[in-house]
């Protein structure tokens, strides 16, 4: 059946009627949850199945933000705390390999919870290189400010998710780890010249550019486009995501209704597809925005409807993982208090 090309948040723990009238009229992509619409398993478990039903798609994508620190949806007393990414970063400075092997085991586990829930699309991981004097809305997130070690752990955490059964999520293309504002209240300008760019905040996406799923920044670049953000300009979807960095997969505007970006939801939309997105995140759950992005949403189809097919596909099942074992390991590699909260 097909599908628009967006994703959509959703209002609250239920669907309303609304939005079920809603969904099955657009038949958006994806869903994507927050913690607006979390308080128990079982509650997330109907809703993912509402949401489902009513595109008219079993299998359609249910995304959620699950990086760990700051950035995870899921939380006590249901689901474990996870570290951010920059105690992955940390433990690699001492020992490359073990700090690779937390990064992955702590992406598998959480595949693990978000698995049980139904819930099969990760917005994870960040392969930004903040830079001293960038703003923190990046900071402890990120894995480190070096490009190998930046590179290395997000592709570790990138394969444990996979091996969960979970889409990862690359972002934010082609980096925000530089940039002096928060994207969520107002537009970052970044005027770092392109070959220091080049060499830096790029070099770090390049080693993921196999990944199924992709997330641009809302983030001028002066040096390639001086007005406009990676995710409304034709320049740098074209030049910088696509060929610089080489990014083969299905290409999502980061949040259309954040800060950022100028002028209507509709505009919004229409400038992020136009740009070369292949689909539009809208994230807050306001019907009257979401109709907006529906309205300006394509059917998917051509390029765009082959790079989401073949991410689909790269969903497989999760490989055989002795969860107790696997937590146990995870908190001894990263010390006691790495891994909080009640567990299933």
């Amino acid at each position: 059946m097909a599908a628009r090309a967006f994703i959509t948040g959703l209002a609250g723990t239920e669907l309303l009627a609304d939005e079920r009238a809603f969904l099955r009229e657009a038949r958006p992509w994806a869903g994507i949850l927050f913690k607006r619409n979390i308080q128990s398993p079982e509650q997330v478990i109907r809703l993912v199945g509402e949401f489902r039903e009513a595109v008219g798609q079993p299998r359609a994508p249910v995304l959620i933000d699950q990086e760990g620190g700051r950035v995870q949806r899921l939380g006590p007393p249901h689901w474990p705390v996870y570290p951010p990414g920059a105690a992955y970063g940390a433990l690699y400075d001492s020992d490359p390999q073990a700090g690779l092997d937390a990064a992955r085991l702590g992406a598998r586990l959480i595949a693990f919870d978000l698995m049980a829930l139904g819930i099969d699309v990760d917005c994870a991981p960040i392969a930004d290189l903040p830079v001293d004097g960038g703003h923190d809305v990046i900071g402890n997130r990120a894995y480190g400010k070096t490009v190998d070690k930046v590179a290395h752990i997000a592709v570790a955490f990138a394969q444990g998710l996979l091996a969960g059964g979970v889409l990862p999520v690359l972002k934010h293309l082609p980096g925000h780890g530089r940039a002096l504002a928060d994207s969520h209240i107002s537009l970052p300008t970044v005027e770092t010249p392109r070959q220091e760019l080049e060499a830096t905040d790029f070099a770090t996406f390049r080693p993921l550019a196999g990944l199924p799923l992709g997330m641009t920044a809302h983030v001028v670049y002066t040096a390639i486009d001086r007005l406009d953000p990676a995710t409304t300009s034709v320049t740098m979807v074209q030049q910088v995501i696509r060929e610089s960095i080489g990014f083969r997969g299905a290409l999502m505007s980061d949040d259309v209704s954040m800060g950022a970006l100028s002028g209507s939801i509709a505009e919004r939309s229409r400038a992020s597809i136009k740009a070369g997105c292949d689909l539009v995140l809208h994230c807050n759950g306001d019907l009257r925005e979401m109709q907006q992005v529906a309205f300006e949403a394509p059917w998917l189809e051509g390029v765009a409807l082959q790079r989401t097919n073949a991410a689909l596909a790269a969903r497989r099942a999760p490989e055989d993982l002795d969860v107790p074992a696997a937590r146990a390991a995870f908190a001894a590699m990263l010390g006691e208090g790495s891994l909080e909260g009640t567990v299933a």
